[in-house]
């Protein structure tokens, strides 16, 4: 995030510039003479490198997600067992969360932007396919754990449970302004997992 924008490409700028946008003021209130001034590029820059502003919200929610992932990336590769991989899912939501936001943190950039679209478009259906990747690394982790037999839920009712925790506490934080909101349910999921091992 801290790339100095002449080091980028047009296409580059046209991302971060409606990445800023999209994510401080909205999808819809940001229009696409807005994303070309605050890149700085010429208008055909944009039409080169993206066919429609659907085409830019997409690449806005894959970039969106992939930051998120590194983030994730960066803090799983020290650990060693599936317990603390799980939390480092949180944890990786709190460094997203801790970015230094034009108006501040206003939650999960994926949920907003999926709150903006259509029921069935191809903007919500993406969003939903990288909220399933969250939830399939935490039950591939939860998988490696040895579960106790008389615990009451399955692994796959843990993780649904310990992801509920993951978005209600993301929600919550950027409704309240609360990034503490994720390490509490971080520490609710720890006592979740501590209780079926």
């Amino acid at each position: 995030m801290d790339t100095p924008t002449g080091n980028l490409s047009a296409r580059d700028k046209l991302l971060r510039a409606a990445s800023e946008l999209f994510y401080a003021q909205g999808i819809t209130a940001t229009g696409i003479d807005a994303v070309i001034t605050r890149a700085g590029v010429a208008k055909m820059s944009l039409y080169n490198n993206f066919a429609s502003k659907s085409e830019l919200v997409a690449a806005y929610i894959d970039a969106r997600h992939d930051e998120w992932l590194t983030l994730y990336t960066k803090r799983a590769a020290s650990l060693a067992n599936g317990w603390e991989l799980i939390l480092a899912v949180f944890d990786a939501y709190c460094d997203h969360a801790e970015f230094d936001y034009e108006d501040g943190f206003r939650g999960c950039g994926l949920l907003n932007a999926a709150a903006e679209m259509p029921c069935g478009s191809v903007e919500r259906n993406a969003v939903n396919r990288h909220k399933q990747q969250i939830r399939s690394i935490i039950l591939e982790h939860l998988n490696t754990l040895p579960l106790t037999e008389d615990h009451q839920m399955t692994t796959g009712e843990l993780a649904e449970h310990i992801c509920f925790l993951l978005e209600g506490a993301v929600s919550l934080a950027g409704l309240a302004n609360d990034t503490a909101a994720i390490t509490r349910a971080r520490n609710m999921a720890d006592k979740l997992i501590e209780q079926a091992l």
